[in-house]
């Protein structure tokens, strides 16, 4: 996995993994601090910035990835094509086109903001909160995917249809839906109104 320079100010010079820092927010989206990853997603959760990336194929069908099992947090579960945190200063457009790139091997062709979602998520499962302040993107991808086995267990491109059958039968994210629901203008003006979006 090659390390760009926001991911090398978060390396430890012995090669371990160093704390990760997110950035607090207030209900403006204003930075406010920084907490600790998994002590932000502690209950009661502390509101923090995110992002969530919407990729397509040129038919217009939804990139999905299914989250690592050994991830601690949702693992095993489906998801948008990709979703994460900027670090502290990080622009979350640059953070979105890095950690797709870590976690699928690909960069997008096109990647478009698609506005903001506030939300509040608790996982049943993990115990953990998803108070995030979301900035969402939607784009194209048109190069082979290499997914990192550490980040994703499998991908899928979906039509509405086979999303609707999908998430009846298998376990998605807390957020999933609430994402994609708040980036589908965006998604509809990308994909056009044959794809169903």
């Amino acid at each position: 996995m090659p390390i760009t320079p926001a991911a090398a100010t978060h390396a430890s010079p012995n090669g371990t993994a160093a704390e990760i820092l997110l950035e607090l927010v207030d209900e403006n989206g204003v930075t406010i601090g920084t907490a600790e990853k998994l002590a932000a997603h502690q209950p009661p959760g502390r509101l923090h910035r995110a992002f969530s990336v919407f990729l397509f194929d040129e038919r217009g069908r939804l990139l999905l990835q299914q989250r690592a099992l050994g991830k601690y947090h949702s693992p095993g579960v489906w998801s948008n094509t990709c979703c994460g945190h900027p670090y502290p200063g990080e622009a979350p457009f640059a953070a979105a086109a890095r950690r797709t790139y870590e976690e699928l091997g690909v960069s997008p062709s096109l990647m478009a903001e698609a506005g903001t979602v506030r939300y509040n998520h608790p996982d049943p499962d993990s115990g953990l909160v998803e108070q995030e302040y979301n900035h969402l993107f939607v784009g194209m991808v048109q190069s082979p995917l290499r997914p990192d086995p550490e980040e994703v267990g499998d991908t899928a491109f979906v039509t509405p249809a086979e999303l609707a059958e999908r998430h009846a039968e298998n376990a998605f994210s807390s957020w999933f839906m609430t994402v994609l629901d708040a980036a589908r203008p965006a998604v509809r003006e990308l994909t056009g109104p044959s794809a169903g979006w």
